[in-house]
């Protein structure tokens, strides 16, 4: 159906998954919503991340899911109670796509990837009269109080609408469209702005010779990884210069900080999880009768050739006695020395701090201008946890606006 007519205006820049969100919160309230991206598409990046399959959000309990958040907990949780990783499974179904719950707890849309639920929802908006300007770059405002855009012949295009909302994302990926480049436009307007830093991502250590030239790409396979007091189950994959993956991007927050304020963070790999160091020593107490190290603990332990070079590592001659060697498979220290750079990373940490905002999102130094998703000061693991606070945030940003403008809300998941 058409949208009911409205004399209010809404622009919204970034076409990514919180942008769109809020275009079609406001459309459905009778805004006419113009969406302007510097890219030739929408969701670039959203379509990158379900290359793999698109994880939405996770189907764990609700207080340990937003416990995920971290110090951004308190000021994200009353956001997703809002629009509750059921709302967004419902909302997704309702663009006709189905969603599962995979064995991890992570839910996806049956169809695994992004791209049909992007034209499905890109549909919707169009019905809804939503307005997409793309190859139109961000430029700041005139001294009238517009926004100013470069189109993609150069030619200035400005506009001033009752309400903007930002969705321009963080800086990591930015061949895909946020770069980041924001941060100084806000910045001139006064408002502060937490450095922009790598989140989810890998980190550097100096292999030696024979791990970059034998195991570069090799995956690291059920193992379990801790630091300062937290373990996390998992895989990674070992890299020329590092080590990456689900399980260390899970704890890449605390590592990035460490290294940060030490130069350093010391990883610890346990290659056993599943065993306790006393049946792992037991096991380790077997005779060799002649074998090699390595076969010995490929045989009692159940090491992978991978496993081994790991240990090998920290301790070139390895341990004797069953307890030292059981000890150390259950905690190889990796002591990493970097981060892999942000344009690399998964997500991005740091941008507006929530006390440049008001309760609605809203910047207190520019009336009628909203902030949402990734360009804000929060982070999360992967596992559903970064899409579903994008949402929620962009969702919170237009009900802003709808406040601000004394407009009434209208539902999200009914039909157009």
């Amino acid at each position: 159906m058409s949208p009911p007519s409205s004399t209010h205006q809404a622009a919204i820049i970034g076409g990514g998954p919180a942008g769109l969100i809020a275009a079609e919160k406001l459309a459905r309230a009778g805004l006419a919503v113009t969406v302007y991206d510097r890219m030739p598409s929408l969701g670039r990046k959203f379509l990158m991340a379900g290359r793999g399959g698109l994880n939405l959000t996770h189907s764990e309990d609700f207080a340990r899911f937003v416990s995920r958040y971290a110090e951004a907990e308190p000021v994200l949780k009353p956001l997703i109670e809002a629009f509750r990783p059921e709302d967004l499974r419902a909302w997704c179904e309702g663009l006709g796509q189905e969603t599962f719950v995979g064995s991890s707890g992570r839910v996806f849309p049956k169809a695994f990837k992004a791209s049909p639920l992007l034209r499905a929802w890109v549909t919707r908006l169009e019905s809804l009269g939503v307005r997409f300007a793309l190859r139109h770059t961000w430029q700041g405002w005139d001294a009238d109080g517009a926004l100013v855009f470069a189109d993609a012949a150069g030619r200035t295009v400005t506009s001033k609408p009752d309400a903007t909302i930002l969705a321009l994302g963080g800086a990591s990926w930015p061949r895909l469209g946020s770069d980041g480049s924001w941060t100084g436009l806000l910045a001139d307007k006064g408002i502060a702005i937490a450095p922009l830093r790598p989140a989810n991502m890998g980190f550097t250590l100096p292999w030696s010779e024979v791990m970059r030239g034998r195991f570069e790409g090799e995956p690291l396979k059920r193992i379990a990884l801790t630091f300062e007091g937290r373990t996390v189950k998992g895989e990674a994959i070992v890299t020329a210069d590092g080590i990456e993956g689900g399980a260390v991007y899970a704890l890449s927050g605390p590592l990035r900080n460490a290294i940060e304020r030490h130069g350093h963070a010391t990883l610890h790999v346990d290659l056993r999880p599943d065993l306790s160091p006393e049946a792992l020593e037991k096991r380790l107490s077997a005779p060799r009768k002649g074998q090699s190290t390595s076969t010995f603990l490929r045989k009692a332990a159940g090491l992978t050739p991978l496993g081994i070079a790991l240990m090998r590592e920290s301790a070139p001659q390895l341990p004797l006695e069953p307890g030292p060697l059981a000890r150390l498979i259950k905690a190889v220290p990796l002591r990493l020395t970097g981060t892999k750079p942000l344009d690399r990373a998964i997500s991005t940490a740091g941008g507006i701090p929530f006390t440049e905002l008001d309760g609605n999102l809203m910047l207190k130094r520019l009336a009628s201008v909203f902030a949402a998703g990734e360009m804000l000061d929060w982070e999360a693991p992967t596992g559903g946890y970064l899409l579903q606070a994008t949402f929620a945030t962009g969702l919170a940003a237009a009900r802003g606006v709808l406040s601000l403008l004394q407009i009434p809300d209208a539902a999200l998941t009914s039909n157009p």
